[in-house]
């Protein structure tokens, strides 16, 4: 698969990208202000992130505005530039992109793209090993969620923090 880890974390804080798969072509139509209503998904997918890690016994994460801001960011780059990596087209890590942002903490990285609702997207992460283990890691206590809406996504990025 497609792993990161941390520096200095024993590679346990993986950033994963694999297991997503685009919508099919003309399943949604263009919208006037892409990223209306992307609030409440984003608040959605923290929703079910806290049911699945009830299930296995994690504490619930909490939204937190740095991560939110990066993850949002990231989800609008690969957007804007036509990628889906966790390694951006300048190199840069979601470590040195948290780095950047004076975010200090970053644990792992879930991305994914073209699946329409929240409920999708987890869907998917849940089905893949590193995408669930970054769900299920207990260590996390905070997420930041990022959506963007355009044609060839929807581009979703999840930040989980320590």
């Amino acid at each position: 698969g497609d792993r990161a880890t941390a520096p200095g974390s024993g590679g346990s804080s993986p950033a994963s990208g694999d297991a997503v798969s685009p919508a099919p072509a003309g399943t949604r139509t263009a919208d006037p202000s892409p990223d209306a209503g992307s609030g409440s998904a984003v608040a959605r997918v923290i929703g079910l992130v806290n049911e699945e890690r009830a299930k296995a016994g994690c504490a619930p994460v909490t939204a937190d505005s740095g991560l939110t801001g990066l993850a949002q960011d990231f989800s609008e780059d690969m957007a804007r530039r036509d990628f889906f990596a966790h390694t951006d087209p300048d190199g840069a890590t979601p470590w040195d992109r948290a780095k950047t942002a004076g975010i200090t903490g970053l644990g792992g990285e879930n991305i994914a793209r073209g699946q329409a609702t929240p409920e999708a997207v987890m869907d998917a992460w849940m089905k893949s090993p590193g995408h669930r283990a970054n769900i299920l890691n207990c260590e996390y206590r905070t997420l930041g969620v990022g959506l963007h809406q355009s044609p060839g996504g929807p581009w979703w990025t999840q930040d989980f923090g320590f």
